[in-house]
């Protein structure tokens, strides 16, 4: 439900916030009448039919015409009349619904900008292919992808996290609209081209707050240089925002290119889908057979070998398993890698290896204090910990670093949030379209549920199962990493008054 918001009579309806306000006033709309509204004030004078809107409001569910009556009559009753009789929506006779009233589309509400850091600020965006070679995209976004990683492990610095930089590519944009939506003052844009075994790379270090250039340059080197390049560059920012470099310990490079332009395609197709999750596997079993000493491939192996088996199905505990052996090996390869490491953290503690959890957890950010994914990680660690307000905390650095995130970051913050008893915000967080998903969707029930809003969080439970048809509470809650039993039984008893299967 992204997109415009519209305006009629005293009402502003923002789908993508999920808000309905009544002079500024927000009014209190359930998630399916929210829909309705969506739908109808989006085509206004136009007959929407009773198919075509039970369809947007329970997007692949069968149910009873009567439920569309009664929403529509709740809209109604919500809405007040038009004028002195008149309704907003009104009814076509065996047909569907039509919505009356003069709508104005009044466009994206603009983001707030974010506050800048206590320290330099700085966005990387996503480099230019200059090559008539559609096919060295991958290359250049692992350019981009590397100078942000070796920025991030600069603890003087606060980095935006690739995701989100990641969605102005191809898009052109002023730098002070950019940097006031990712609140940081440095924005380092360039271009790349890569052509018979040499690259040709241009920098540039932008204060957007200012607008002046305060560093630019121009590489012409073999292909063999690129990470040399790479730590040149990640030098020359650092010297221009810090005054000197603070160096942090050596990466782990591939000595196979080969292997890295297999990571790069691989990375982006983890969590996709089953099919991609597989064809990311092959990408990274061949990049460990170049070069058996690159770290990377083994790191994304245990991330793909988690979520591709674990969550898509399989023999969990063998994958579980294979996962802790490629995480370990990544870490073992290139300790200073702090994504080698919370992925390790994170898998110990689905093991209970709790102990050597924590200490992998805090590795990790003293090694590279920008890395959002860490951060996130670690809150559904804490949460499940009994740490909520610990969980929210990290949460929300995660946010900060990455302002346009993954998926996965609403779902957690959406647990944390039932957790700390904010059913509410659960609710919102949860029903955004960047997380409005089947895995999200026994959470948001239970919050419904907690609110007492059991038909609602009874339908969440029924599409949730149609993805997830063997779940059942016992099982999730003995394979979850739960260290405290009160905070078990609160997300149990959500379940249970959603009608999840015991």
């Amino acid at each position: 439900m992204q997109g415009s918001r519209f305006a009629f009579g005293p009402f502003v309806l923002d789908p993508g916030a999920g808000t309905l306000l009544r002079n500024d006033v927000p009014v209190a709309v359930g998630y399916r009448g929210l829909s309705l509204l969506a739908a109808l004030v989006g085509r206004p004078g136009e007959i929407l039919g009773k198919a075509e809107l039970m369809d947007a409001a329970w997007p692949g569910t069968a149910v009873e015409e009567g439920n569309l009556t009664v929403q529509i009559a709740q809209l109604r009753k919500l809405l007040g009349p038009v004028g002195e009789n008149g309704e907003w929506i009104s009814t076509v006779p065996r047909v569907g619904y039509r919505f009356t009233g003069a709508v104005e589309q009044l466009g994206e509400a603009k983001r707030k900008p974010l506050p800048l850091p206590d320290k330099p600020s700085i966005a990387v965006l996503p480099f230019v292919n200059f090559s008539n070679d559609p096919e060295q995209d991958s290359f250049v976004d692992g350019l981009t992808e590397d100078l942000i990683t070796d920025l991030s492990r600069i603890s003087g610095l606060f980095v935006i996290a690739r995701n989100s930089t990641f969605a102005y590519k191809g898009k052109a944009m002023d730098v002070r609209e950019i940097a006031g939506d990712l609140g940081v003052r440095y924005l380092l844009e360039g271009s790349a081209r890569r052509a018979a075994g040499r690259v040709r790379i241009n920098a540039q270090l932008v204060d957007a707050v200012s607008g002046d250039h305060l560093w630019a340059e121009r590489f012409d080197r073999g292909l063999d240089d690129i990470f040399a390049v790479q730590d040149e560059v990640t030098a020359k920012i650092v010297e221009a925002l810090l005054g000197r470099l603070r160096a942090p310990p050596p990466r782990n490079r591939p000595s196979n290119l080969e292997a890295y332009d297999l990571c790069v395609r691989a990375r982006k197709l983890i969590d996709d889908s089953p099919q991609m999750a597989q064809e990311a596997h092959l990408m990274l079993t061949r990049a460990v057979s170049l070069d058996p000493d690159y770290a990377e491939p083994y790191r994304w192996l245990a991330m793909n070998h988690w979520m591709g088996r674990v969550h898509w199905g399989g023999p969990t505990e063998a994958a579980r398993s294979v996962a802790l052996e490629l995480a370990r090996k990544a870490v073992a390869i290139d300790p200073n890698d702090a994504g080698c490491r919370w992925i390790l953290a994170y898998l110990l503690a689905y093991e209970r290896s709790f102990t050597e959890a924590d200490a992998e957890f805090a590795k990790a950010i003293e090694l590279d204090p920008n890395e959002a994914d860490t951060w996130a990680a670690l809150s559904d660690i804490a949460v499940l910990a009994g740490r909520v307000e610990e969980g929210l905390e990290h949460i929300g650095k995660a946010f900060r670093l990455n302002p346009f995130p993954a998926s996965w970051y609403y779902l957690t913050l959406g647990q944390a949030q039932y957790a700390a008893r904010d059913y509410q915000a659960a609710i919102e967080t949860l029903r955004r379209d960047e997380t409005y998903r089947t895995s999200s969707r026994r959470f948001l029930a239970a919050s419904l549920a907690q609110l007492g809003r059991l038909d609602e969080a009874r339908a969440e439970a029924e599409l949730f199962l149609v993805g997830n048809p063997h779940f059942t509470t016992h099982h999730w809650a003995t394979t979850e990493p739960f260290r405290d039993a009160a905070t078990l039984e609160h997300f149990v008893d959500g379940f249970r008054k959603a009608g999840l299967p015991e």
